[in-house]
């Protein structure tokens, strides 16, 4: 039980996530891989579905409350709409299923819990969506973290 707790707060991480808990899981902790994967799926969509609910809330009130965080907000949801806006008019609700289902580093459930509240889609919506993401993100982890633990 420790160590599924331990799986599960790794792949709620906003650095590591599901690419890390995976390869922990299978390579350190001897977990199977279908359970490595379920388990990094539930802490991932756990933090998401936190992340979904607070941070609209949030960086509401440190902007009404605070001028250096309205500035810093303002810019930093203006230039990642200007840098994304053209993927989510041409692929819509696909695109954050796409960006997060890259297992690369600043892809992923925290990246795509921001990119959902800058772009305005709503927990209903955005949740499933990110979660279909972390599948696609998982099974290419799973399957990378096992045919390199077979080959070696």
């Amino acid at each position: 039980m420790i160590d599924i707790i331990k799986m599960v707060a790794v792949s709620m991480l906003p650095i590591t996530e599901l690419r890390l808990s995976i390869p922990y899981a299978i390579g350190i902790l001897d977990f199977s891989w279908y359970s490595a994967l379920f388990w990094s799926l539930v802490g991932n969509v756990l933090i998401t579905a936190v992340l979904l609910s607070v941070l609209e809330p949030v960086y509401k009130f440190l902007m009404e409350n605070f001028n250096v965080f309205d500035k810093l907000f303002a810019w930093l949801f203006n230039r990642t709409r200007k840098k994304h806006s053209k993927l989510f008019d041409v692929w819509g609700a696909i695109a954050l299923v796409l960006f997060v289902a890259i297992p690369l580093p600043g892809t992923g459930a925290w990246s795509g819990s921001l990119a959902a509240s800058v772009f305005g889609i709503k927990f209903r919506k955005a949740l499933p969506l990110i979660a279909l993401g972390l599948i696609i993100a998982g099974g290419i982890v799973t399957i990378l973290t096992v045919g390199i633990q077979t080959f070696i």
